[in-house]
Protein backbone atom coordinates (compact mmCIF):
# COMPACT_ATOMS: atom_id res chain seq x y z
CA UNK A 1 0.00 0.00 0.00
CA UNK A 2 1.53 3.33 -1.04
CA UNK A 3 1.49 6.49 1.07
CA UNK A 4 -1.51 7.97 -0.73
CA UNK A 5 -3.53 4.81 -0.27
CA UNK A 6 -2.61 4.70 3.40
CA UNK A 7 -3.76 8.29 3.83
CA UNK A 8 -7.03 7.55 2.03
CA UNK A 9 -7.71 4.44 4.13
CA UNK A 10 -6.88 6.28 7.36
CA UNK A 11 -9.14 9.20 6.45
CA UNK A 12 -12.03 6.93 5.45
CA UNK A 13 -11.78 4.86 8.66
CA UNK A 14 -11.67 7.92 10.91
CA UNK A 15 -14.42 9.73 9.01
CA UNK A 16 -16.69 6.71 9.08
CA UNK A 17 -16.09 6.22 12.81
CA UNK A 18 -17.31 9.77 13.42
CA UNK A 19 -20.17 10.07 10.93
CA UNK A 20 -21.34 6.52 10.13
CA UNK A 21 -21.60 7.75 6.53
CA UNK A 22 -19.81 6.30 3.47
CA UNK A 23 -16.92 8.49 2.31
CA UNK A 24 -16.80 9.77 -1.28
CA UNK A 25 -13.87 10.98 -3.35
CA UNK A 26 -14.78 14.68 -3.21
CA UNK A 27 -14.04 15.00 0.51
CA UNK A 28 -10.48 13.78 -0.12
CA UNK A 29 -9.60 15.90 -3.16
CA UNK A 30 -8.60 19.06 -1.30
CA UNK A 31 -6.77 17.16 1.43
CA UNK A 32 -4.59 15.34 -1.09
CA UNK A 33 -4.61 17.99 -3.79
CA UNK A 34 -5.66 15.36 -6.34
CA UNK A 35 -8.44 15.09 -8.88
CA UNK A 36 -11.59 13.20 -8.04
CA UNK A 37 -10.71 10.63 -10.71
CA UNK A 38 -7.35 9.93 -9.06
CA UNK A 39 -8.98 9.43 -5.67
CA UNK A 40 -11.66 7.15 -7.11
CA UNK A 41 -8.96 5.07 -8.80
CA UNK A 42 -7.07 4.66 -5.53
CA UNK A 43 -10.30 3.82 -3.67
CA UNK A 44 -11.10 1.20 -6.30
CA UNK A 45 -7.67 -0.39 -5.75
CA UNK A 46 -8.24 -0.43 -1.98
CA UNK A 47 -11.64 -2.02 -2.51
CA UNK A 48 -10.17 -4.63 -4.85
CA UNK A 49 -7.53 -5.45 -2.21
CA UNK A 50 -10.28 -5.92 0.39
CA UNK A 51 -9.61 -2.87 2.59
CA UNK A 52 -12.77 -0.98 1.60
CA UNK A 53 -16.35 -1.92 0.81
CA UNK A 54 -18.86 -0.10 -1.34
CA UNK A 55 -22.10 0.84 0.32
CA UNK A 56 -25.01 -0.24 -1.85
CA UNK A 57 -26.94 3.00 -1.29
CA UNK A 58 -24.06 5.35 -2.04
CA UNK A 59 -21.02 5.74 -4.25
CA UNK A 60 -18.91 6.20 -1.14
CA UNK A 61 -16.83 3.55 0.60
CA UNK A 62 -16.72 2.18 4.11
CA UNK A 63 -13.93 0.20 5.83
CA UNK A 64 -13.97 -3.59 5.74
CA UNK A 65 -12.76 -5.78 8.62
CA UNK A 66 -9.44 -6.04 6.79
CA UNK A 67 -9.34 -2.26 6.47
CA UNK A 68 -9.98 -1.74 10.18
CA UNK A 69 -7.28 -4.30 11.02
CA UNK A 70 -4.72 -2.57 8.79
CA UNK A 71 -5.66 0.78 10.31
CA UNK A 72 -5.15 -0.53 13.86
CA UNK A 73 -1.85 -2.25 13.11
CA UNK A 74 -0.21 0.34 10.84
CA UNK A 75 -1.95 3.73 10.82
CA UNK A 76 -3.52 4.38 14.23
CA UNK A 77 -1.83 6.20 17.09
CA UNK A 78 -3.32 5.53 20.54
CA UNK A 79 -4.94 8.63 21.98
CA UNK A 80 -3.81 9.91 25.36
CA UNK A 81 -6.38 10.25 28.11
CA UNK A 82 -7.66 13.67 29.04
CA UNK A 83 -6.60 14.98 32.44
CA UNK A 84 -10.17 14.65 33.65
CA UNK A 85 -10.48 10.98 32.64
CA UNK A 86 -7.06 10.18 34.08
CA UNK A 87 -8.03 11.77 37.39
CA UNK A 88 -11.23 9.68 37.58
CA UNK A 89 -9.24 6.47 37.21
CA UNK A 90 -6.38 7.52 39.50
CA UNK A 91 -8.89 8.33 42.24
CA UNK A 92 -10.02 4.71 42.14
CA UNK A 93 -6.57 3.12 41.84
CA UNK A 94 -5.24 5.17 44.77
CA UNK A 95 -8.18 4.47 47.10
CA UNK A 96 -6.61 2.16 49.70
CA UNK A 97 -9.99 1.41 51.28
CA UNK A 98 -11.28 -0.36 48.17
CA UNK A 99 -10.69 -4.06 47.60
CA UNK A 100 -9.11 -4.72 44.21
CA UNK A 101 -12.24 -6.36 42.81
CA UNK A 102 -14.36 -3.34 43.82
CA UNK A 103 -11.79 -0.94 42.34
CA UNK A 104 -11.80 -2.79 39.02
CA UNK A 105 -15.61 -2.90 38.95
CA UNK A 106 -15.70 0.87 39.47
CA UNK A 107 -13.03 1.21 36.79
CA UNK A 108 -15.27 -0.68 34.35
CA UNK A 109 -18.13 1.72 35.10
CA UNK A 110 -15.89 4.67 34.24
CA UNK A 111 -14.66 2.97 31.05
CA UNK A 112 -18.24 2.76 29.77
CA UNK A 113 -18.86 6.35 30.80
CA UNK A 114 -15.76 7.54 28.90
CA UNK A 115 -16.23 5.44 25.76
CA UNK A 116 -19.99 4.89 25.48
CA UNK A 117 -19.26 1.22 24.82
CA UNK A 118 -20.00 -1.93 26.79
CA UNK A 119 -17.21 -2.85 29.20
CA UNK A 120 -16.72 -6.04 31.12
CA UNK A 121 -14.29 -7.49 33.65
CA UNK A 122 -13.77 -11.22 34.02
CA UNK A 123 -12.07 -12.26 37.23
CA UNK A 124 -10.19 -15.52 37.54
CA UNK A 125 -12.60 -18.45 37.50
CA UNK A 126 -13.08 -20.22 40.80
CA UNK A 127 -12.27 -23.53 39.05
CA UNK A 128 -8.76 -22.20 38.41
CA UNK A 129 -8.24 -21.62 42.14
CA UNK A 130 -7.17 -23.89 44.96
CA UNK A 131 -8.47 -23.75 48.51
CA UNK A 132 -6.22 -21.69 50.77
CA UNK A 133 -8.29 -21.35 53.94
CA UNK A 134 -11.75 -21.73 55.41
CA UNK A 135 -12.77 -19.60 58.38
CA UNK A 136 -15.86 -19.51 60.59
CA UNK A 137 -17.02 -16.21 62.07
CA UNK A 138 -19.69 -16.49 64.81
CA UNK A 139 -22.41 -13.82 64.76
CA UNK A 140 -25.24 -12.95 67.11
CA UNK A 141 -28.55 -14.87 67.24
CA UNK A 142 -27.06 -18.27 66.45
CA UNK A 143 -25.70 -17.25 63.05
CA UNK A 144 -22.30 -17.79 61.48
CA UNK A 145 -20.40 -16.72 58.37
CA UNK A 146 -18.35 -19.29 56.46
CA UNK A 147 -15.45 -17.56 54.68
CA UNK A 148 -13.59 -19.28 51.81
CA UNK A 149 -10.28 -17.93 50.48
CA UNK A 150 -8.37 -19.23 47.43
CA UNK A 151 -4.71 -19.10 46.47
CA UNK A 152 -5.57 -16.44 43.84
CA UNK A 153 -7.00 -14.12 46.46
CA UNK A 154 -10.70 -14.69 45.72
CA UNK A 155 -12.73 -14.47 48.92
CA UNK A 156 -16.40 -15.38 49.24
CA UNK A 157 -18.64 -15.76 52.25
CA UNK A 158 -21.94 -17.40 53.05
CA UNK A 159 -24.12 -16.77 56.08
CA UNK A 160 -26.02 -19.53 57.91
CA UNK A 161 -28.69 -19.64 60.60
CA UNK A 162 -27.73 -22.56 62.84
CA UNK A 163 -30.39 -25.00 64.00
CA UNK A 164 -31.12 -24.76 67.71
CA UNK A 165 -28.64 -26.56 69.95
CA UNK A 166 -25.99 -26.70 67.20
CA UNK A 167 -22.55 -26.14 68.68
CA UNK A 168 -20.40 -23.46 67.05
CA UNK A 169 -17.40 -25.22 68.58
CA UNK A 170 -18.11 -28.33 66.52
CA UNK A 171 -18.29 -26.24 63.37
CA UNK A 172 -14.96 -24.60 64.20
CA UNK A 173 -13.45 -28.03 64.89
CA UNK A 174 -14.66 -29.26 61.48
CA UNK A 175 -13.20 -26.14 59.90
CA UNK A 176 -9.80 -27.03 61.40
CA UNK A 177 -10.03 -30.54 59.93
CA UNK A 178 -10.84 -29.16 56.49
CA UNK A 179 -7.94 -26.70 56.63
CA UNK A 180 -5.57 -29.48 57.66
CA UNK A 181 -6.63 -31.94 54.94
CA UNK A 182 -8.03 -29.95 51.99
CA UNK A 183 -5.83 -26.85 51.64
CA UNK A 184 -4.29 -26.86 48.15
CA UNK A 185 -7.21 -28.79 46.62
CA UNK A 186 -8.69 -27.24 43.43
CA UNK A 187 -12.03 -25.64 44.28
CA UNK A 188 -13.78 -27.84 41.71
CA UNK A 189 -12.60 -30.95 43.62
CA UNK A 190 -13.26 -29.79 47.19
CA UNK A 191 -16.91 -30.91 47.36
CA UNK A 192 -15.99 -34.42 46.18
CA UNK A 193 -13.17 -34.80 48.72
CA UNK A 194 -15.42 -33.37 51.43
CA UNK A 195 -17.99 -36.09 50.71
CA UNK A 196 -15.67 -39.09 50.50
CA UNK A 197 -12.74 -38.17 52.76
CA UNK A 198 -13.83 -35.58 55.30
CA UNK A 199 -17.38 -36.70 56.06
CA UNK A 200 -16.30 -40.11 57.49
CA UNK A 201 -13.75 -38.34 59.70
CA UNK A 202 -16.19 -35.82 61.16
CA UNK A 203 -18.78 -38.58 61.58
CA UNK A 204 -16.43 -40.09 64.18
CA UNK A 205 -15.47 -36.82 65.91
CA UNK A 206 -18.49 -34.51 65.60
CA UNK A 207 -21.77 -35.28 67.32
CA UNK A 208 -23.99 -33.27 64.93
CA UNK A 209 -21.89 -34.17 61.91
CA UNK A 210 -24.79 -34.22 59.39
CA UNK A 211 -25.75 -30.61 60.19
CA UNK A 212 -22.13 -29.48 60.19
CA UNK A 213 -21.30 -31.36 57.01
CA UNK A 214 -24.27 -29.78 55.19
CA UNK A 215 -23.05 -26.28 56.05
CA UNK A 216 -19.63 -26.85 54.50
CA UNK A 217 -21.03 -28.85 51.58
CA UNK A 218 -23.40 -26.01 50.70
CA UNK A 219 -20.61 -23.42 51.02
CA UNK A 220 -18.21 -25.21 48.67
CA UNK A 221 -20.93 -26.22 46.21
CA UNK A 222 -22.08 -22.62 45.79
CA UNK A 223 -18.51 -21.38 45.48
CA UNK A 224 -17.65 -23.86 42.73
CA UNK A 225 -20.85 -23.11 40.81
CA UNK A 226 -20.29 -19.35 40.81
CA UNK A 227 -17.70 -19.54 38.06
CA UNK A 228 -18.77 -16.17 36.71
CA UNK A 229 -19.40 -14.54 40.07
CA UNK A 230 -16.53 -12.22 39.20
CA UNK A 231 -17.98 -11.06 35.89
CA UNK A 232 -19.02 -7.43 36.03
CA UNK A 233 -20.53 -5.63 33.07
CA UNK A 234 -21.38 -2.00 32.43
CA UNK A 235 -22.98 -0.13 29.55
CA UNK A 236 -24.71 -3.01 27.73
CA UNK A 237 -27.44 -0.50 26.86
CA UNK A 238 -24.97 1.47 24.72
CA UNK A 239 -25.41 -1.15 22.01
CA UNK A 240 -28.97 0.08 21.62
CA UNK A 241 -27.70 3.56 20.74
CA UNK A 242 -25.33 2.48 17.95
CA UNK A 243 -26.76 2.98 14.43
CA UNK A 244 -25.34 -0.41 13.41
CA UNK A 245 -27.76 -2.13 15.75
CA UNK A 246 -31.05 -0.68 14.57
CA UNK A 247 -32.24 -4.26 14.04
CA UNK A 248 -33.69 -5.19 17.41
CA UNK A 249 -33.29 -8.93 16.75
CA UNK A 250 -29.56 -8.47 16.24
CA UNK A 251 -29.32 -6.55 19.51
CA UNK A 252 -31.23 -9.32 21.31
CA UNK A 253 -28.80 -11.89 19.91
CA UNK A 254 -25.78 -9.98 21.17
CA UNK A 255 -27.30 -9.21 24.57
CA UNK A 256 -28.27 -12.86 25.04
CA UNK A 257 -24.61 -13.80 24.59
CA UNK A 258 -23.74 -11.68 27.62
CA UNK A 259 -25.84 -14.11 29.69
CA UNK A 260 -24.24 -17.20 28.14
CA UNK A 261 -21.23 -18.52 30.06
CA UNK A 262 -19.80 -20.15 26.93
CA UNK A 263 -19.77 -16.87 25.01
CA UNK A 264 -18.52 -14.87 27.98
CA UNK A 265 -15.58 -17.27 28.35
CA UNK A 266 -14.54 -16.43 24.78
CA UNK A 267 -13.92 -12.84 25.85
CA UNK A 268 -11.37 -13.86 28.47
CA UNK A 269 -7.75 -13.17 27.48
CA UNK A 270 -5.58 -16.23 26.89
CA UNK A 271 -2.29 -16.91 28.65
CA UNK A 272 -0.17 -15.75 25.69
CA UNK A 273 -1.92 -12.38 25.26
CA UNK A 274 0.15 -9.44 26.42
CA UNK A 275 -0.60 -5.72 26.41
CA UNK A 276 -3.74 -4.52 24.61
CA UNK A 277 -5.24 -6.75 21.92
CA UNK A 278 -7.81 -5.87 19.25
CA UNK A 279 -10.20 -8.43 17.76
CA UNK A 280 -12.51 -7.34 14.96
CA UNK A 281 -15.65 -9.08 13.74
CA UNK A 282 -15.01 -12.75 13.03
CA UNK A 283 -11.75 -12.63 15.03
CA UNK A 284 -13.67 -12.20 18.28
CA UNK A 285 -15.24 -15.70 18.48
CA UNK A 286 -18.03 -13.79 20.25
CA UNK A 287 -20.05 -12.12 17.50
CA UNK A 288 -19.14 -11.20 13.88
CA UNK A 289 -20.66 -7.73 14.22
CA UNK A 290 -18.59 -6.41 17.12
CA UNK A 291 -15.04 -5.44 17.99
CA UNK A 292 -13.51 -6.53 21.30
CA UNK A 293 -10.45 -4.76 22.70
CA UNK A 294 -9.06 -6.34 25.84
CA UNK A 295 -6.16 -6.49 28.25
CA UNK A 296 -5.11 -8.82 31.08
CA UNK A 297 -4.32 -7.70 34.60
CA UNK A 298 -2.41 -9.27 37.46
CA UNK A 299 -2.27 -7.48 40.79
CA UNK A 300 -2.12 -8.55 44.43
CA UNK A 301 -2.55 -12.19 43.44
CA UNK A 302 -5.67 -11.56 41.36
CA UNK A 303 -5.88 -12.21 37.62
CA UNK A 304 -8.47 -11.20 35.08
CA UNK A 305 -9.44 -9.58 31.81
CA UNK A 306 -10.89 -6.15 31.10
CA UNK A 307 -12.62 -5.89 27.72
CA UNK A 308 -14.44 -3.17 25.80
CA UNK A 309 -17.09 -4.30 23.33
CA UNK A 310 -18.59 -2.12 20.62
CA UNK A 311 -19.34 -1.88 16.91
CA UNK A 312 -16.60 -2.51 14.36
CA UNK A 313 -16.80 1.25 13.83
CA UNK A 314 -15.13 1.76 17.18
CA UNK A 315 -12.95 4.68 18.26
CA UNK A 316 -9.88 2.47 18.25
CA UNK A 317 -7.33 5.16 19.10
CA UNK A 318 -9.32 6.27 22.16
CA UNK A 319 -10.06 2.76 23.45
CA UNK A 320 -6.52 1.42 22.91
CA UNK A 321 -5.09 4.47 24.67
CA UNK A 322 -7.49 4.00 27.59
CA UNK A 323 -6.80 0.29 28.04
CA UNK A 324 -3.05 0.86 27.67
CA UNK A 325 -3.21 3.28 30.60
CA UNK A 326 -5.30 0.87 32.69
CA UNK A 327 -2.97 -2.02 31.83
CA UNK A 328 -0.01 0.05 33.03
CA UNK A 329 -1.75 1.00 36.29
CA UNK A 330 -3.01 -2.47 37.15
CA UNK A 331 0.17 -4.32 36.30
CA UNK A 332 2.48 -2.13 38.36
CA UNK A 333 4.63 -3.92 40.90
CA UNK A 334 2.71 -4.55 44.14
Amino acid sequence: MNNRQQYILKDIVEAYIKTVKPVGSKSLCKKLNCSSATIRNEMAKLEEAGYLEKNHISSGRIPSEKGYKYYVEHLMKPKELTGEDMLKLQTIFQNQELQLSDAINQCVEIISEITNYTSIVLGKKSSDNALQQVSIIPLANNRIVALVCTDHGIVQNKQFNLPRNTSVNEIVKTCEIINKLLVGTPISKVAERLEYEIKPIIAEKIEQYETVYNIFSKTFHDFANKIHENVHMSGANFLLDAPEYSNIEEVKTILSKFDDANFISKIEASEDEEGVNVYIGGETDFDPNVTIIKTKFHRNGEDGTIAIIGPKRMEYAKVVGLLSYINEQLNKED
